[in-house]
């Protein structure tokens, strides 16, 4: 069954010319977009991609089908221009406050896919610190905040979920054993730690805690999660960090799953302004 997710996804591939990119241009992982072109392949009896070492470009029937496509692409949007029109969303703004790594990770390709559909609303990205998020929520700076570990009560649209995980030097003796074995707190807690907050109140520290755990031995300490895993390369201790902010250089990293095994999630929280904004319903609906 194809959907217009498959067509945007297909028409992000042909301007690429790469299959990661365009995923994370319409906000889906590498696994799920290119099995969303094998379903498409399928459902059509022949291949749409010439697929090389660097790059994938279109087959002939691609090319041909590509082009029915755009037209039906531009047809949908004009469509979905004149209802935005008439619910009152042809112009308007959103601000969003989020911490770091989410807007390093999560949020582009989501961002990129709303403004494609209502390009006259725009969407304003502001990073801070949760706590700075939580104040500009309850003051009504911002419409919509990204919170971590958002109450029930809260209804939050949760928009993503990771593990945090352990990351040693890649020597390390405790990376002897496998990844899935893991390692835990009691482990960690004499070891030189670089401690990573990543903008966030929930951190390796308060985590160790809730577990019954202090870190001894905590040698430095930084705001961001890429500067966290160069420390731990050079050698200068064991770091917890989220999965999702894991370098994609992993030369001289040793990454271990923590036991017991621990979550976040972060989820779109709106202020008074945003539940009254037509933009911030449409944007939280299309979520």
């Amino acid at each position: 069954m194809m959907n217009l997710g498959h067509w945007r996804l297909l028409a992000a591939v042909a301007d690429l010319r790469n299959i990661s990119r365009a995923a994370e241009q319409v906000g889906l992982s590498q696994s799920a977009a290119s099995q969303a072109i094998a379903q498409m392949e399928a459902s059509l009896g022949a291949p749409l991609l010439v697929r090389e070492k660097r790059e994938v470009s279109l087959t002939a029937f691609g090319e041909q089908v590509m082009r029915h496509a755009r037209t039906m692409l531009s047809e949908f949007d004009a469509i979905r221009a004149l209802g935005d029109a008439a619910r009152g969303l042809q112009a308007g703004r959103i601000r969003l406050a989020t911490f770091p790594s989410v807007l390093a990770t999560v949020l582009p390709g989501l961002l990129a896919a709303f403004r494609r559909r209502h390009p006259g609303i725009d969407v304003v990205a502001l990073e801070g610190t949760d706590e700075e998020v939580e104040a500009w929520l309850a003051a009504d700076t911002i419409e919509l905040g990204v919170v971590l570990n958002p109450a029930p009560q809260r209804e939050a649209v949760i928009i993503g979920r990771d593990a945090w995980v352990a990351l040693l030097p890649a020597q390390h003796a405790l990376g002897r054993r496998s990844s899935e074995q893991g390692v835990t707190w009691q482990e960690l807690a004499d070891q030189p730690f670089v401690l990573a907050t990543g903008g966030c109140d929930v951190h390796a520290q308060r985590l160790a805690q809730q577990a019954g755990v202090t870190l001894a031995d905590i040698r430095v300490t930084v705001r961001d999660l890429a500067s966290a895993a160069v420390l731990v390369r050079e050698g200068l201790g064991v770091s917890v960090i989220p999965e999702s902010a894991l370098p994609q250089d992993q030369r001289g990293l040793r990454m271990m799953q923590l036991q017991p095994r621990l979550y976040r999630e972060f989820g779109l929280v709106c202020s008074r302004a945003g539940r009254a904004s037509p933009a911030v319903q449409a944007f939280l609906r299309e979520l």
